[in-house]
């Protein structure tokens, strides 16, 4: 069983999902958070593969993204420091990034890399929706991974039932239509969304990601989905604390 379909069905309420950027703050860093997030309780992991023009991304997350090219990531890079990833964690892993350097590398060349070490999905913001069903849904699944899929505030009742119905393992609720970014509360809009998509009763799983940085944030959102998205948070942690572990216990203690 895919370990994201495991999650879910074990675990119904409070999943806690970190997003962190590849090879930041230094290059080989990439698997020493994932142990560290795992060590902590952090129940999945989002690996970002760092893109020059990552659109949907807040200051924070492009800033660490910069800097991890700058380090010398690449996705190939990736999957040399992935490759005994298995051995080291069993947490279920996604990995997120922007449709052109996964159509550099090869789609194909891609999922069957990402199977090859354990990983159980694949988040690309910026795949149209009808690519996905006609090109991309049939190689994912020949190597076992889930392709995500992300809806927002402006996202239609009709095109969400088409994402419920054509994708698996979880949906990824964008909590507004802004960029990323850590925010203290959720506003009345934010939640009327929420609660919306929460009466649709679709048949995926729900994590509410982008502006999640704090208790308040956290348990809004898993009141109204499984649990909930923290990125732009962990990645100031990384660089302003010490340690990655004391950015990791930093977090959690915040959240939970």
């Amino acid at each position: 069983m895919n370990r994201i379909d495991k999650l879910f069905e074990e675990k119904k309420s409070g999943i806690l999902s970190v997003y962190f950027t590849a090879g930041y703050p230094q290059l080989d860093d990439t698997v020493k958070v994932i142990k560290a997030l795992e060590s902590r309780g952090v129940d999945l992991i989002e690996i970002g593969v760092p893109f020059s023009d990552p659109m949907a991304d807040g200051p924070v997350i492009q800033a660490s993204g910069a800097q991890a090219l700058s380090n010398g990531m690449s996705v190939k890079h990736l999957f040399g420091q992935l490759a005994g990833i298995r051995k080291e964690a069993s947490v279920p892993l996604v990995l997120m990034g922007y449709l052109n350097p996964v159509m550099q590398f090869g789609f194909d060349n891609y999922c069957a890399e990402a199977e090859k070490c354990g990983i159980d999905g694949l988040i690309i913001p910026d795949l149209p929706f009808a690519e996905y069903t006609d090109s991309y849904k049939p190689v994912a699944e020949k190597h076992g991974l889930h392709i995500i899929m992300l809806i927002t505030p402006e996202t239609s009742e009709e095109r969400i039932r088409l994402i419920d119905k054509y994708t698996s393992g979880f949906i990824y609720m964008v909590s507004t239509a802004s960029v990323t970014g850590a925010k203290n509360r959720f506003g009345d809009e934010s939640l009327a969304y929420f609660r919306r998509v929460n009466a649709m009763q679709l048949k995926n799983p729900r994590l509410i990601g982008f502006g999640i940085s704090n208790k308040d944030t956290f348990y809004a959102a898993c009141r109204e989905a499984s649990g909930a998205i923290i990125g732009s948070k962990f990645i100031s942690l990384l660089g302003s604390e010490e340690s990655i572990y004391k950015a990791v216990e930093k977090l959690t203690a915040a959240i939970r």
